[in-house]
């Protein structure tokens, strides 16, 4: 009991209640935002704009070709604050040129794309430049974040969602789904201009980094594009769905009856977020690191345990609140819930700490595994079990990715303690 104290005291002490309340402050704003968008915009307009900025959301975590990823890994190991202003600086440069190329990348392409919905082009060109504030504003998070300021960093986050609740509500009464595109681009633009200065980063520094090399830039790629792949993973049951089964009725059960489950998964998140520099920091202290991974897994643990108590007495109740025809589907549910404690504890924690060590390659490889498996089983369970197929396709390879970076991080971290010995 100790162990789970001294866990959430720390967390609590690197202000981790404001990373927790500015996290399910943005999450009820979004919600909120998309909701105004419903009500001010014709459905058939909106879901052109919506369509086109679901295939700019994929491509957002590899902005600047996912250099915001090792600013927050390499910038976590560097000892002095003229060091990280300079990494911040070289990542800022180079990482505005990526994005920029992206852009220029994807309105080329778009030439060549016969879409299937008037349209399109149009607000896939507008919405492909979110992709450089939303770059700025991920860096501006990564260096609070080095800066033990993880206050500004949940600042950043409720500031943001204000802005994109008021910005869409006024731009969508006026302008339609035009002022919505807009509202979407402005947002993290306007939250990048009000915070880059309070970073207080000196803009005239030149001092050059020696890890600033090619493995400095494969990391916050294959950093970045495991983060794709498991966005994927959560996607595709739909997409099978959808194909597989031809009902559309199906689509919507499964999107019902899974929010609940996949929206816990903040839990750990927020966590991980807060501790992600501490522990990072401190990685080749095999005897902190193991304290960690032992608190953070009985926390979970217990936490896993009360949430699958309480679904396995109320899943119907629960179900029952979104819509009384989802009650059918409990078993679907339970099995999730199963499903999602496997990130709870094991994929949470030792996805990062694989990224911690500079192997974020293995979560890309262990990520584009499950999806591999994942289309295969469900090409075989939801035929045969329908969504409940799905569910258990996704139980399977949740646990199955968290048992493999468990096993893949402790392999490896012995090597590279070894190395640093």
């Amino acid at each position: 009991m100790n162990l789970i104290t001294s866990y959430i005291s720390n967390f609590l002490g690197r202000k981790g209640s404001y990373v927790f309340i500015a996290t399910v402050f943005a999450r009820l704003f979004s919600f909120l935002a998309a909701w105004f968008a419903l009500k001010l915009i014709p459905n058939k307009e909106l879901g052109v704009v919506l369509f086109a900025y679901n295939i700019v959301v994929f491509i957002i975590p590899i902005s600047g070709f996912g250099l915001h990823q090792s600013l927050i890994r390499y910038g976590a190991l560097l000892k002095t604050k003229e060091e990280k202003n300079s990494l911040f600086l070289y990542v800022l440069k180079k990482g505005i040129l990526a994005s920029l190329l992206m852009i220029f990348v994807i309105i080329l392409c778009s030439f060549f794309i016969n879409f299937k919905f008037e349209n399109t082009q149009f607000y896939l060109v507008i919405l492909s430049f979110v992709i450089v504030p939303s770059f700025l504003l991920s860096i501006i998070n990564a260096q609070f974040r080095l800066n033990h300021d993880n206050k500004s960093f949940a600042y950043t986050e409720i500031v943001r969602s204000l802005i994109l609740v008021i910005s869409v509500f006024f731009l969508s009464y006026f302008f339609q789904e035009i002022g919505y595109a807009f509202a979407l681009l402005l947002t993290p633009l306007i939250t990048t201009l009000l915070f880059i200065k309070r970073l207080k980063i000196d803009f005239t520094s030149t001092e050059k980094l020696k890890i600033t090399n090619l493995k400095f830039w494969k990391y916050g790629f294959f950093a970045s594009l495991s983060n794709v792949v498991t966005q994927l993973l959560f996607v595709i049951d739909i997409l099978l769905i959808g194909y597989l089964l031809n009902d559309t009725e199906m689509v919507t059960n499964y999107r019902y009856i899974s929010l609940i489950p996949f929206s816990l998964l903040f839990l750990p998140r927020v966590f991980i977020s807060t501790d992600f520099v501490a522990f990072t920091e401190k990685i080749y202290d095999k005897r902190y690191i193991i304290n960690y991974i032992k608190s953070y897994l009985l926390l979970f643990s217990l936490v896993s345990v009360f949430m699958l108590i309480i679904s396995w007495f109320f899943s119907k109740e629960i179900l029952w609140t979104l819509d009384k025809n989802f009650v059918q589907f409990s078993n679907t549910f339970l099995v999730l819930m199963f499903g999602i404690t496997g990130i709870f504890t094991l994929r949470g924690i030792f996805g990062n700490l694989l990224s911690s060590i500079g192997k974020a390659y293995i979560n890309y490889y262990i990520a584009s595994l499950a999806l591999l498996f994942n289309v295969i089983a469900n090409y075989y369970l939801i035929p045969k079990y329908g969504i409940l197929g799905a569910a258990i396709t996704s139980s399977i390879l949740m646990w199955f990715t968290g048992i493999l970076s468990a096993v893949w991080f402790y392999f490896l971290y012995e090597k590279v303690l070894t190395k640093t010995r």
